[in-house]
């Protein structure tokens, strides 16, 4: 077991994990970086990125966060593999646990920048064509679906959502409903129904993808269990996955305040948590956008508070 101990402990190394790396390591904290079970974050599982700036020709997710990753390395951020077990909160400075012990460290300040995982169907075929025709995020990888059929997995608001976006660019949107309505708002689906691009297919679930190398189509379900039962597929090259997201705090143990759906709630406009010293960043306590570029802006954010924490409580 090896004993450290820092002025700022970041946990996640996505957009903002990194950012918030960049920022600590230029302000002199000598931060700590875990990188969790998925270095890099979501992005790492994304083909080509075109909205981030800086990347006039688009970039892929995994050399993006490679990019990100130096640039933090560059000024000095230290970084270990592995996961935390647990979080003693109960004085400063805080004492983390990495895997099961195997390092412990006394952190003066944390930022958690864990992210929110996708909720997937869990079919065999999602992970065999996951970014080949697969997404979570209709507004990262919408673009790559001008003019194609695609099909969105969801019926609330957020489904709702993606769906008008994709209407814009594709042929033709099916949404998959797996129940005889739309939950979303009545805003929401009066603006899906008038929309001539998108069919919703109510009562419907999905068996299976399939494709070549790339996803090809959608092999459904329709009232399944009941004597109406039929099945049938639907041409798509894009299945966008909009039945929500999982935020990755059980670690916390619950002791950082969290809103109704799992969220890290924070004050007011800055990235404070219940907790003196507890900074959330990024898609972990950002239900909303949960775009790489408003996690990365809420790192930077979070390295300032950290920051201005420990100037106030020298």
């Amino acid at each position: 077991m090896s004993e450290l101990a820092t002025k700022c402990l970041i946990i996640g190394s996505g957009p903002a994990g990194y950012t918030a790396g960049i920022y600590t390591s230029r302000a002199n904290l000598n931060p700590i970086l875990i990188d969790g079970s998925q270095p890099g974050g979501q992005l790492t599982t994304t083909t080509e990125v075109e909205n981030f700036p800086g990347y006039p020709e688009g970039v892929t997710g995994p050399k993006m966060m490679e990019d990100f990753k130096a640039q933090a390395e560059r000024f000095g951020l230290m970084m270990l593999s592995g996961e935390v077990s647990s979080i003693d909160f109960s004085s400063r400075p805080y004492m983390v646990k990495v895997n099961n012990g195997g390092h412990v460290i006394a952190a003066d300040t944390i930022i958690i920048a864990t992210g929110a995982a996708a909720k997937y169907l869990g079919i065999d075929d999602e992970q065999k064509y996951l970014g080949m025709g697969v997404s979570a995020c209709a507004t990262c990888d919408g673009f790559f679906y001008r003019k194609r059929n695609v099909a969105v997995v969801g019926g609330g608001d957020t489904a709702c959502e993606e769906a008008l976006y994709l209407a814009g660019l594709a042929s033709k949107v099916y949404m998959i409903v797996r129940k005889d309505y739309l939950r979303a708002s009545k805003y929401m689906q009066q603006k899906v129904s008038e929309n001539p691009n998108i069919e919703v297919l109510y009562n419907t679930q999905t068996l299976s993808l399939f494709g070549t190398d790339l996803l090809e189509g959608a092999h459904l379900v329709k009232h399944k269990g009941t004597d109406e039962e039929y099945e049938f597929d639907i041409p798509v090259e894009g299945f966008f996955l909009a039945i929500g997201h999982t935020p990755n705090t059980a670690f916390l143990g619950g002791a950082v305040e969290l809103d109704e759906n799992g969220y890290i709630k924070t004050k007011g406009h800055s990235t404070e948590t219940n907790l003196p010293g507890v900074f959330a960043a990024g898609d972990v306590a950002d239900p909303v956008y949960q775009q790489a570029v408003s996690a990365a802006g809420m790192g930077c954010r979070a390295a300032l508070d950290a920051e201005r924490f420990l100037i106030e409580n020298e």
